[in-house]
C-alpha cells in the first residue's frame, strides 16, 4: 500500500510541476510577430453593453488563431464584462495553442491560481487598482506561478510601476474612471517607458493605420476587442484588418 502511495503523490507531483512548466509566451510571440496583434474575446463591456452576448469562446479564439492572431486576451470578470474562467478552458480544449492573456481586475493572489488552472500564459496587473507593494506581491507571485505579467498604466504618475520591471508595459488608451478613450495617450507615454520595454497600446485601436503608426512609436503589441467582436465573424474581420496592416 505504502509503494502506491508514493507513486500518487509521484505523479501528482509531476502534474504540478507540468502546471508550472513555462507556458506559450507573450513576450516572444509579439517580439517575432509582423503584426503584433493580441484579439480579444469580450461579451460586453460597462459602458456599451453587450457586445457579442451568444459569442463563444471556443470559435471565435481558435478562428482569431487561425486567422493571424499573434496572441489572445479573453474577458474572465463576469459581473461586468460578461466573461468567466472557463472561456479559457474553453479556448484551449478547442486547440488554442497561442499565449492568453487573463483580463481581468486582479487584486488578490487566488485569481493568479485561477489564472494558472484555467490555461493562461499571462496575466494583466492594472496600476490604477494596486499599491506598488501589491503589484510587486502579485508579480512575483505570478512569475513563481510560471505566468508572465501585462503590466497596464494610463497615466504619467503610474509609470512608476515599471520599476518593478514587468514582462510587458501596456499602455490603456481608455480612462477606467470614465471610459473615455484616445490613443493619443499611448504616444503621450511611449518615450516614457524604460528603454527596452516591450509596449502594448489597449483600447481604441481601429483603424490599421494607427497600428502602423503605433509600431513607428515603439510599440509591439496592440490588443484589439471591440473592433472585432461587434462584426457577425470576429475571425473573419482579424483576418481582413491584418491584411491592411
Amino acid at each position: 500500500m505504502a509503494d502506491i502511495l508514493q507513486q500518487i503523490i509521484a505523479t501528482k507531483r509531476e502534474e504540478l510541476a507540468h502546471m508550472r512548466r513555462q507556458k506559450p509566451s507573450l513576450r516572444q510571440a509579439l517580439l517575432q510577430s509582423p503584426t503584433g496583434i493580441i484579439a480579444e474575446f469580450k461579451r460586453r463591456s460597462p459602458s456599451k453593453g453587450w457586445i457579442k452576448e451568444d459569442g463563444r469562446p471556443d470559435q471565435i479564439s481558435l478562428s482569431y488563431q487561425q486567422n493571424g492572431a499573434t496572441a489572445l486576451s479573453i474577458l474572465t470578470d463576469r459581473h461586468y464584462f460578461g466573461g468567466h474562467d472557463d472561456f479559457i478552458r474553453t479556448a484551449r480544449q478547442s486547440g488554442v495553442t497561442l499565449p492568453i492573456l487573463y483580463k481581468n481586475f486582479v487584486v488578490d493572489e487566488l485569481q493568479l491560481y485561477e489564472a494558472l488552472l484555467c490555461g493562461a500564459s499571462a496575466v494583466l496587473l492594472i496600476a490604477a487598482c494596486l499599491s506598488k507593494q501589491e503589484c510587486q506581491t502579485l508579480l512575483h507571485t505570478a512569475h513563481e506561478l510560471g505566468l508572465e505579467v501585462l503590466l497596464e498604466m494610463h497615466d504619467e504618475r503610474e509609470l512608476e510601476y515599471t520599476e518593478m520591471k514587468p514582462d510587458l508595459c501596456g499602455i490603456n488608451n481608455r480612462n477606467l474612471g470614465s471610459f473615455v478613450t484616445d490613443v493619443e495617450n499611448s504616444y503621450r507615454l511611449a518615450e516614457r517607458l524604460p528603454k527596452g520595454a516591450i509596449k502594448v497600446s489597449e483600447s481604441g485601436i481601429g483603424n490599421p493605420q494607427t497600428v502602423r503608426e503605433l509600431r513607428q512609436a515603439g510599440f509591439q503589441g496592440f490588443l484589439i476587442g471591440e473592433t472585432f467582436m461587434k462584426t457577425e465573424d470576429p475571425g473573419t474581420a482579424l483576418k481582413k484588418f491584418i491584411e491592411k496592416i
